[in-house]
């Protein structure tokens, strides 16, 4: 069961973070719907960091270089895909108030993006925010194959390079699971929270230092 209340005053970026940091985030009903309502989730999503696992397709795919990665290069872009229909989603709880609110965010250095780009376009990519040790996903979006998994992996690779404690994905899905997703309860993810966020971790620990080897042998558990 899912908490919801609608926020009706106007909320700060500064506002947003102290709500991550006690386990809430919102989201919208519709693009179209101008109000927001907060969730806090009876079973949280968390992809454990020292257990994710990358199938063998995909490791070779990512050894292959298909994709150029890059990190924060195109914060628009990215929620713009994150938005667009897709199949099974005819819809997006991505509103024009998040839309400004991440875009806030982003600026100030708590917002991230990693995307993948291929011939000179953007193919895929996720975004999530920062906050001490903990790393919120918050959505991501694939127009190739593989293209948002390769972007999942460098993520992985980026956040255990630097330090990050804790990998929300606020929930599971079958899409999720296959990399070691999983369900904790409330009181178990408040306690990880906690500790993450009193955490400090480098978000850019990565930059000008690993190669492709050394990201692959970071992320290392293959099914």
């Amino acid at each position: 069961m899912t908490s919801r209340n609608d926020i009706l005053l106007e909320i700060t970026p500064q506002v947003l973070l102290k709500a991550y940091a006690v386990g809430i985030f919102p989201m919208a009903e519709s693009a179209d719907d101008p109000g927001l309502y907060w969730i806090e989730p009876e079973l949280r999503g968390i992809l454990p960091l020292d257990g994710f696992h990358m199938p063998r397709r995909l490791r070779r795919t990512v050894a292959g270089g298909v994709f150029d990665v890059r990190i924060d290069h195109d914060f628009e872009a990215v929620i713009d895909g994150c938005a667009a229909p897709a199949a099974g989603r005819q819809k997006t709880w991505i509103n024009e108030r998040i839309r400004r609110l991440y875009g806030e965010l982003f600026h100030l250095g708590h917002c991230h993006t990693v995307e993948t780009w291929r011939d000179g376009r953007l193919v895929g990519g996720l975004y999530g925010i920062t906050l001490g040790a903990a790393f919120f996903g918050e959505s991501m979006f694939s127009r190739e194959r593989d293209a948002s998994k390769v972007a999942l992996v460098h993520l992985v690779g980026r956040l255990r390079a630097g330090g990050f404690q804790l990998l929300d994905t606020q929930f599971t899905t079958q899409h999720l699971r296959q990399f070691g997703a999983i369900d904790v309860d409330r009181r178990h993810y408040q306690r990880m929270l906690q500790r993450a966020i009193e955490g400090e971790a480098d978000f850019y620990r990565l930059d000008g230092g690993a190669t492709l080897d050394e990201l692959l042998q970071s992320v290392s558990q293959t099914s």
